[in-house]
């Protein structure tokens, strides 16, 4: 939210330059001609210049840390012969809280400052020939911030500076409605790592099942959802909302035979809109898990194909623009018995069956008399009595279509074979005979006129990944990344190809990476999905090495969890789950990715899937799974454990540069990876029971999701951490590259714990020896340039951990 943009003010900007021959006001147009402010001193060629310039009061609108970002322009002093003596390029910023306007006129020894402000592009007079603009953009923050409101000011001692604009903000959570609970706009706390837990409130028709919580961020991002609403009984939930009608009350009994029954009903009392259509549930008295479900426009129906002399329960909800309401109560109607026949009712067969062959000799009398002119005169009834006569025959005059009410639709559900929408079972798509109909039956053809694609991301194994943008009738364009097939494919590639979007279109999940569809009606063939600004974990991890705090982390890891519990609960193996494999988008949000290596397990929850080859990556990839290539959920759950361990680690390379044999004979001998520096250590026992030798006695993604919302909803169980005693006793020593303290080098040290860019700097400053590297403290490194406190913690960790192995007699200095 904006306090102050000086370029949309009209008026006076009301500030004060002192010395008033200092700063000037300058009136100025920018690129678009509209008018704006600009601020400019030039006094470079007299020493000692302090020239002053205050804004006015600007309100902090209750926010505890703002952000100012400068746009300006500043000249080069080599440009400017004779004045190299004195000449600046750089300038001065400060601040003033103050609760009212009456603290501009204090003394300068009371601002507090921000910073010395730089320009990394400066101009030069020849640049002004050309009437080149070199505008550089700089921004601050500030915080935390105590009072109602501060003052700005600009310090000149000697540069040829443009100040064109100014803007004053602050970031906020913005308000949002996410698991029927609705959040308010927030404002972000004063640390850059702060976190702000903001209680949501459950919309209208909803409750609380477990206090509904999110995360408000540093930068202005929803992150950790914890606990939701829930729709009220009557109600169900449709984007993000709970209207719906409320029950059938009544239902009446029709006409009733041996083989069918005919009901109909009222509308609900409370429809809550119009009733776009009813849902009928049936089945067999105790048979509940097979039934069949009828939807119809109409208040009556007739379910037919019943068993004669047995007890049917029903059960009917009605449907409104808002979504489904709640069934009926259950009402129980019998189908007519079996009776032996009278000697009335035994007559009624032989009338019927002289009646027919009536029928069939007048039939064939017409059929012969019309034949050769029904195609050319039309069927009409003469058709219809052929039926009759012949109905083996099949007649091809005209075209015949099968009887069907457009205003019911059947289906029916047989031991969770067939369920319920929100209930899906995975449908592996190698079952199918024909692949096309798979693809077509899971993900929606997209018309490749409504695709752009805007830049290659990257190179997939059957062509280039592409992003681009995607835009749908009636909908809004939207980023989207787009997969392409490359020229000269087989049919097998474009089979395996297309294999992966069957797979993803049956998934339906915010920690799933969502399919949008596939362009198979034109080349190139493309899958197109959700667009991840932040790419793979892995590699943003490595590029943001020590920004997160552990609660953002854990809530990554939260979130994979979640998607991993969703496929697990499909009857669904993932098989190649690794962090680079989860994609992240800017709000911190992970989603399981890349299907190309899954399989579906069999009915049996024990059962497992068999490969028949194939590469399988190893350092994630449980023990039973790489001996037996047997793989289930439980195999996943040892890959999830290795993703919470390359999350903690920032994307270190699990099992560092171990040979895969190596890795295989280390874990079958029982080590385990040891916890990463700063690791909760909740988190890293959790880690230790996903590796578990016995895959019974790791834990379910139900469980791993469960202690994860745990651990978030109580942060100060994070802050216990393993210590590196535990850690160093959990290393393989000949194999580890950090904390073994046998290295032959600084060089090779830092390298090792992928620090190698300050080995130069290390080296210039005497630290050419690991005895010498030994007494580095915090401060040395802060003194050498180690700004970044993800690089100190590593330095500092690894530097502990061969102390702890010193004391332990485990390696030599």
């Amino acid at each position: 939210m904006n306090l102050l943009d000086s370029r949309t003010v009209m008026g006076d900007l009301g500030w004060i330059a002192y010395p008033k021959n200092g700063w000037e006001e300058i009136g100025e147009v920018d690129e678009n001609y509209a008018p704006i402010h600009t601020y400019q001193v030039c006094k470079v060629m007299e020493q000692n210049q302090n020239n002053w310039l205050l804004t006015s009061w600007i309100s902090n609108e209750g926010a505890s840390r703002i952000f100012i970002e400068l746009k300006f322009t500043l000249r080069d002093c080599n440009s400017l012969p004779g004045g190299l003596g004195t000449c600046k390029e750089t300038f001065n910023m400060y601040y003033f809280e103050s609760d009212d306007e009456d603290g501009r006129n204090i003394k300068e020894n009371q601002y507090i400052k921000i910073d010395t402000i730089a320009a990394d592009e400066s101009f030069t007079e020849l640049d002004l020939g050309d009437r080149v603009m070199k505008l550089n953009t700089e921004v601050r923050d500030v915080g935390p911030l105590t009072k109602k409101g501060f003052y700005l000011a600009f310090q000149d001692v000697g540069a040829c500076i443009a100040l064109v604009s100014v803007r004053v903000y602050y970031k906020k959570c913005p308000s949002v409605i996410r698991n029927l609970a609705r959040f308010p706009d927030t404002i972000t706390g004063a640390d850059s790592s702060q976190l702000l837990e903001v209680s949501g409130v459950c919309i209208n028709h909803s409750v609380t099942e477990e206090a509904p919580k999110m995360h408000c961020s540093a930068e202005g991002e929803w992150l950790v959802p914890i606990g939701k609403c829930l729709c009220k009984a009557g109600y169900e939930e449709k984007n993000n909302t709970c209207q719906a009608p409320s029950p059938v009350s009544t239902v009446k009994k029709g006409k009733i035979t041996k083989n069918s029954i005919s009901l109909s009903w009222q509308e609900p009392d409370r429809p809550n809109g119009i009733i776009l259509e009813y849902e009928i549930k049936y089945f067999e008295k105790d048979q509940e898990t097979s039934y069949t479900i009828i939807k119809s426009k109409e208040t009556t129906i007739t379910a037919d194909g019943l068993k004669p002399g047995s007890t049917y329960i029903f059960q009917i909800r009605a449907r409104t623009a808002a979504g489904y309401g709640g069934f009926s109560q259950r009402f129980e109607f019998e189908t007519s018995p079996l009776l032996a026949a009278s000697s009335d009712e035994s007559q009624i067969p032989i009338i019927v069956v002289s009646v027919t062959v009536g029928v069939i000799l007048l039939a064939v009398v017409i059929g012969f008399l019309l034949s050769g002119s029904c195609c050319d005169h039309g069927c009409g009834w003469a058709s219809s009595l052929r039926a009759v006569a012949y109905p083996s025959l099949t007649w091809r005059c005209g075209y015949s279509k099968a009887k069907q009410d457009p205003e019911e639709e059947k289906m029916h559900f047989h031991n969770g074979h067939i369920k319920l929408p929100g209930v899906r079972t995975y449908v592996d798509p190698h079952t199918y005979e024909d692949p096309n109909q798979a693809v077509h039956e899971f993900a929606k053809e997209i018309e490749a006129s409504c695709i752009t694609i805007e830049r290659v991301i990257g190179a997939g194994e059957f062509g280039e990944v592409c992003s681009g943008r995607l835009k749908l009738q009636g909908k809004r364009e939207f980023p989207v990344a787009i997969k392409t097939l490359k020229v000269g494919y087989t049919e097998k590639q474009r089979r395996d190809f297309l294999g992966e979007a069957s797979i993803m279109g049956q998934f339906d999940h915010p920690n799933i990476i969502h399919l949008e569809g596939v362009v198979t009606k034109s080349k190139p063939v493309m899958i197109v999905s959700e667009y991840m600004e932040n790419g793979s974990l892995d590699t943003f991890l490595k590029k943001n090495d020590g920004q997160f705090t552990v609660i953002q982390l854990v809530g990554m890891l939260r979130g994979i969890a979640s998607g991993m519990k969703y496929l697990s609960d499909m009857g669904y193996v993932h098989r190649d789950l690794a962090a680079r494999n989860i994609l992240i988008n800017s709000n911190l949000v992970c989603k399981v990715s890349d299907f190309g290596l899954s399989r579906v397990l069999e009915d049996d929850p024990e059962a497992a899937y068999t490969t028949r080859g194939g590469k399988i990556p190893i350092r994630w990839t449980a023990p039973e799974a790489i001996a037996f290539r047997k793989f289930t959920s439980a195999s996943d759950v040892w890959s999830y454990g290795i993703v919470m361990w390359e999350v903690m680690s920032y994307g270190e390379r699990p099992y560092w540069e171990m040979t895969n044999q190596d890795v295989i004979k280390a874990v079958e001998e029982g080590y385990r990876l040891p916890s990463p520096m700063d690791c909760p250590a909740a988190l890293y026992q959790l880690m230790l029971d996903c590796w578990q030798k016995d895959r019974n006695s790791r834990p379910k993604f139900d469980e791993i999701v469960s202690i994860l919302d745990k651990l978030i909803r109580n942060p100060s169980s994070l802050k216990t951490l393993v210590n590196a005693s535990s850690r160093a006793s959990n290393l393989l020593v000949e194999h580890s590259p950090v904390g073994t303290g046998a290295y032959r080098s600084v060089g090779e040290w830092l390298e090792a714990i992928k620090m190698g860019r300050y080995t130069e700097i290390f080296m210039e400053n005497g630290y050419s020896s690991m005895d010498a590297v030994a007494q580095v403290t915090l401060e040395d490194l802060r003194r050498l340039g180690v700004t970044l406190v993800g690089h100190q913690k590593k330095i500092m960790n690894s530097l502990q951990e061969m102390k702890v192995q010193l004391v332990n007699g485990m390696v030599p200095f």
